[in-house]
């Protein structure tokens, strides 16, 4: 879920253009729940190939991806390796929470009730090893780097950018500010045409540059991860009772770290120094970013022979980013 600062930050929108030949180290947990959330059939079904196996991710992850690349933009995955001891008990509630919409996504179903069901169908998204595997090979065939974090995904984005790797970390959640990102791209993998009630509006990606975020906030960064933990992060989810955005803001403000632990009733696993030294100092981690062309005969293989997909779609996919197009797209920039 992500800590809750929306109502504190202010972000710019940009066209996806903006972000052209630069590097995004893209949070992949993050994705691949969107995706498998997001494409379903109408009774919340996902995409499935002829043995039953989803495919949901597969698609998000080959459309989404070659618009990025079509656009000149070089996406790196960043995957999530196992997360800190002290997230255990939020871990097994998201699970906990996961496998009861399950139930009642069937339940739903069995009464012919499809658009609960659907409702349902779209909290139950899980990521399994297989989902993992099948992503990161999808990904690799298409040349493109898969990085595996030693813990939390978002924390070895934000050093990618802080290192200067990556232009910036892209994920809907804004964890990666409390981790020292500079730049948080939002909104990349669902840009476009997204369905409100009987219309459709436009979301476009929006950039949110710590330095200027800060700034605005009149606060540092250290204050930041203090009223972040606040507010509540995955670490200590739903925050501090009776504490919002606003109010953490006039108390990192007002006082500091240590009088502000002595003040609040904390109820939470780990303690909030673990928490802090995690978020503002995250275990380091090895990577090297390599890109490679596309194995066009491989990805064919993997969505076509062992997928279903269809053949002429993927061709067409495909095309897009082949090296006629890509000198054709590099000339509407000159």
């Amino acid at each position: 879920m992500g800590v809750q600062l929306g109502e504190l930050v202010d972000g710019k929108e940009i066209q996806i253009e903006e972000l052209f030949d630069k590097r995004i180290a893209i949070d992949s947990f993050n994705w691949l729940y969107q995706f498998l959330t997001i494409i379903r059939q109408k009774d919340g079904q996902p995409l499935q190939d002829s043995q039953g196996r989803i495919t949901s991710h597969l698609s998000g992850l080959f459309y989404r991806s070659l618009r990025l690349m079509e656009a000149n933009v070089h996406p790196v995955y960043v995957f999530d390796g196992p997360p800190p001891a002290f997230k255990k008990e939020t871990t097994k509630q998201r699970i906990d929470v996961r496998l009861e919409a399950k139930k009642e996504w069937q339940l739903a179903l069995e009464r012919k009730d499809y658009e609960e069901a659907r409702k349902y169908a779209q909290r139950s998204a899980m990521i399994t090893e297989e989902i993992i595997t099948d992503s990161k090979e999808l990904l690799s065939a298409m040349g493109i780097p898969v990085i595996q974090a030693s813990s939390e995904g978002e924390a070895l984005c934000s050093a990618m950018a802080r290192n200067g790797d990556v232009y910036a970390a892209a994920t809907q959640d804004y964890d990666s500010l409390l981790f020292g990102c500079p730049r948080l791209v939002r909104n990349l993998s669902i840009t476009g045409k997204k369905k409100r009630g009987d219309s459709y509006i436009i979301i476009n990606p929006e950039i949110i540059l710590l330095k200027d975020f800060l700034a605005k906030l009149e606060i540092t960064q250290e204050q930041l991860i203090v009223l972040g933990i606040l507010v509540g992060t995955d670490y200590n989810p739903g925050g501090i009772k009776g504490i919002g955005p606003k109010k953490a803001l006039e108390l990192v403000k007002k006082k500091n770290r240590k009088e502000i632990m002595n003040e609040i009733i904390w109820d939470f696993p780990a303690t909030f120094d673990e928490i802090f030294d995690f978020l503002k100092n995250p275990p380091a981690n090895d990577y090297k970013i390599e890109f490679s062309p596309p194995d066009k005969g491989k990805i064919k293989r993997i969505l076509c022979d062992e997928h279903d997909f269809s053949e002429e779609r993927i061709d067409s996919g495909l095309e897009k980013i082949s090296e006629e197009k890509k000198q054709k797209s590099l000339h509407k920039f000159f």
